[in-house]
């Protein structure tokens, strides 16, 4: 994790961050929230709610409160399926007849690998994630959602988990739990994957951005140059990785016991799942491989 920013709203107040674009924080702050859900009001008569947030009668009557004169909910569109995004969309949609968009279920966009290893019941994984989510809508790749006076584009982006949506909005990208200012985005097996993540941070990097707004944080007001720091992150850590296991055959656990010296202890589990993530990506590239069977807790090794 990077350190915090001065990032402190005032929870379940809706603010204005541009014309058109309203946020309010549900009351969910933890170590993997940090304040809590980023929840965007987008539009002016036809509002379009993004990230309804967790389970929360709070935040939904802060949500319907947020509602000016002459507003109505048109649409709720759900960026992915871990339980701090999508489970209050079910409740928002009774409340306002609005239908729910997302791009699929909690094991749409999984990739093959991701899917075997998932079957295998090998990889542990599954933290908060919705499983019981059925949007009404399902969005791809290059659709683009509109309501009266707003337009989104879709884009597919799975790596954080494999139905990860991010949304242009113009030049500006709500980019939910892919990038975002205060922290890296966890990728735990099977669920994430560090390949479909790196080919994912590819496809934003194609375009230039005015401005992330994130599914937890402050906006990201130098985009491109945040998603370059990301890139090369991930391919150091992953030279961190390549470097300890130059001492011998090594799980995951030992690994990040070894890389992440500064992390607390608290958040050592989350570090350990990324390293995973590594050594997945790695052993499909052919630069690790597992001493047993592909899982969890196997010794990984150098491949030469």
């Amino acid at each position: 994790m990077l350190p915090p920013d001065n990032f402190d709203p005032e929870i379940g107040l809706a603010e204005t961050l541009e014309p058109g674009l309203r946020r309010i924080v549900a009351p969910n702050p933890s170590p993997m929230t940090y304040r809590g859900t980023n929840t965007y009001l987008l539009g002016q008569s036809e509002v379009a709610v993004i990230d309804p947030g967790p389970d929360s009668p709070a935040h939904l009557d802060a949500i319907l409160a947020a509602l000016q004169p002459g507003q109505r909910i048109s649409h709720i569109i759900v960026t992915h399926t871990h339980l701090d995004h999508s489970p209050l969309a079910r409740p928002l949609a009774a409340r306002t007849g609005a239908e729910v968009w997302a791009f699929g279920n909690a094991t749409a966009g999984r990739s093959p690998v991701m899917q075997g290893l998932a079957e295998a019941g090998l990889m542990g994984g599954g933290e908060g994630v919705d499983h019981e989510f059925i949007p009404d809508h399902t969005l791809a790749d290059g659709d683009v959602l509109e309501g009266e006076s707003w337009a989104l584009e879709v884009l597919h982006t799975p790596g954080h988990i494999g139905n990860h949506l991010c949304l242009a909005w113009g030049d500006a990208c709500l980019t939910a739990d892919h990038i975002m200012g205060w922290a890296t985005s966890l990728v735990s097996p099977p669920d994430g994957d560090l390949t479909d993540f790196m080919t994912s941070c590819e496809k934003l990097a194609a375009r230039q951005w005015r401005v992330f707004y994130p599914g937890h944080g402050a906006p990201v007001l130098d985009p491109n140059t945040r998603l370059d720091w990301l890139v090369a992150h991930r391919r150091a850590r992953e030279a961190s990785i390549l470097e300890a296991l130059n001492a011998g055959p090594a799980t995951a656990v030992d690994l990040a016991r070894v890389i992440y010296t500064e992390t607390p202890a608290a958040l050592l589990g989350a570090a350990t799942r990324n390293v995973l993530a590594h050594l997945v990506d790695l052993t499909g590239r052919g630069r690790v491989a597992p001493r047993s069977v592909l899982h969890a807790e196997a010794h990984f090794a150098l491949t030469s």
